[in-house]
Formats: structure tokens, C-alpha cells, sequence
């Protein structure tokens, strides 16, 4: 019982997406839970639900954020990469722009998810908790190729996690990099990139630490940015594009295609420039 308290503890203290990329959490916890009674239980239960309601009661239910645009424009997609210097990044961003990919989902690139010989690509979608494929694009599986020919031994020694962590600078038993760390990375290429705006806000939750600045551009710009672009090539074509997004409804898809102001501005300057 004591170490389940303590890992009950450990999950309290992290933030959702934290939550949603341990597993390893997880899976010791649903270990443990066999062998606590039911009292015990429902206590966990309530103490969960109590913490829940403390942090996030009140929540808005749509993004502050409205209508804001949160991915990159074709020329900062081309700036940014542009500052990227470390190929290990470069790639990772690359599956984010072109694929769509999640952040969770991007730093768990695995050899035995790409079949080398149809260049598809398999995603454990995090949201949906689906099995899903992807064909990787020409110039990004021949770029992905080149890459793990170079750090083959780095890619072995991390169980075959293509975006391998650096073991100097953490001691964690997975072989992936941290998505906490990949977030910083980036951030860091916005600044370099000189992308970095002023925040629009700050977070909701209340969790008694210093409320986040919320940022327009984040890794999920990129996917923001694939699923955009996307759209436009199959000139606007809803299912497609939902699939290719992993969304579970099309209307999820409509909050990220709906955003693209480039055809909404030009079309308000047709409407009422005319004399």
C-alpha cells in the first residue's frame, strides 16, 4: 500500500501530458491494484477526484486561444528549419511538418515501426489508442535512411528508438528522448529563428506553481502545419484529410483546417475592396 501511495503521489504531481506519456507508471500502478482491497480503492479514487477537481474545475471547455492560428506559415516553416543545426532535430520535426505527428508519438519512432521495403509507417495514435499507418514521404524516408546509417550503434544501444536519448544527459531506463526536453529544443529554435512572439496568456490550471505562458508556436505547430497543408493539396477534401490527421471525428479536423487565414483574409480584401 505504501508504494502504491507513493506512486499515486508521484502521478498527482505531474501535469496531464506527463500523465499521458507514462505508461510506466501506469503499468506499475495496475500491478499494484490487485493486491489493495476495495476500500483502499475508492479511497484512491476520491483522492484522485478531489485533486482533479481542485486543478481543473472551471476549465474552459474551448481554447482561450478562439480562432488564433497556432501553426507555421509556409516561410516560418522555411525559416525554421532553416535554424535547425542538429540533424537529430531536424529529422524529428521533419515527421512532425510532413506527418502530423504528436509529440508523444514522434519521440517513439522505432525501427520496427517502419517497414524499409513500402516506406509505411506504424503509429500507436495516442488519443484514439489505435494502430494506424502512414506512407513515409520519398526525400523524408531517404533522409530518415541516412540518419540511422549514421547512429546505428546510438539507435541499437536505444532498444531501437530512432530518436535515441543522450545517456549523458539522463538516466532514464527508456531509450527515447524526453518530450519534455524535445519542447525546449524547440522553443529554442523559435527564439534562434526569431519566430518567438509575445504570449497571448497564460494556462488555467491551478496547481500552486507559476501559471505557464501559453505560446502560439509549439511542437504541435508542426502538426498543425502537415494537416493544414494537407488540406490544401487535396483541395479541401475532409475525409482525406481526417485520416491522414488520425482524427476520431472529422470535426476535430474542422478546428485545424478552419484556421488557415490565408484564404479567409484574401477572400475579405475580394468582398469589400471592390468599388
Amino acid at each position: 500500500m505504501l508504494e502504491a501511495q507513493r506512486l499515486i503521489k508521484e502521478v498527482l504531481g505531474m501535469d496531464r501530458e506527463a500523465i499521458l506519456e507514462l505508461e510506466s507508471v501506469e503499468a506499475k500502478i495496475n500491478e499494484l491494484l490487485p493486491r489493495i482491497g476495495k476500500h483502499k480503492i475508492e479511497e484512491i479514487q476520491r483522492l484522485i477526484a478531489k485533486h482533479y477537481v481542485k486543478r481543473f474545475k472551471g476549465k474552459r471547455k474551448t481554447p482561450k486561444y478562439g480562432s488564433l492560428n497556432k501553426g507555421f506559415t509556409d516561410n516560418q516553416i522555411h525559416i525554421f528549419f532553416k535554424s535547425i543545426r542538429n540533424e537529430k532535430y531536424r529529422l524529428l520535426f521533419s515527421y512532425q511538418a510532413q506527418l502530423g505527428l504528436r509529440i508523444g508519438e514522434v519521440v517513439r519512432l522505432n525501427l520496427k515501426d517502419i517497414n524499409f521495403q513500402s516506406r509505411e509507417l506504424r503509429i500507436f495514435t495516442e488519443k484514439a489508442q489505435t494502430i494506424d499507418t502512414l506512407v513515409i514521404p520519398l526525400k523524408l524516408f531517404e533522409e530518415t535512411q541516412t540518419f540511422i546509417s549514421s547512429f546505428k550503434n546510438e539507435i541499437n544501444e536505444a532498444q531501437g528508438y530512432v530518436f535515441f536519448r543522450d545517456p549523458n544527459k539522463s538516466h532514464r531506463e527508456e531509450g527515447f528522448i524526453e518530450p519534455n526536453y524535445v519542447r525546449k529544443v524547440f522553443r529554442q529554435y523559435v527564439i534562434e529563428a526569431m519566430l518567438d512572439e509575445q504570449a497571448y496568456g497564460v494556462s488555467d490550471e491551478d496547481n500552486g506553481r507559476t501559471q505557464r505562458q501559453l505560446h502560439r508556436l509549439t511542437t504541435h505547430s508542426l502538426r498543425h502545419y502537415a494537416i493544414t497543408r494537407f488540406a490544401k493539396q487535396v483541395n479541401g477534401n475532409l475525409v482525406l484529410t481526417s485520416r491522414f490527421a488520425r482524427h476520431s471525428e472529422p470535426s476535430i479536423t474542422m478546428t485545424y483546417i478552419a484556421k488557415d487565414k490565408e484564404q479567409l483574409y484574401a477572400e475579405i480584401d475580394k468582398a469589400f475592396s471592390a468599388r
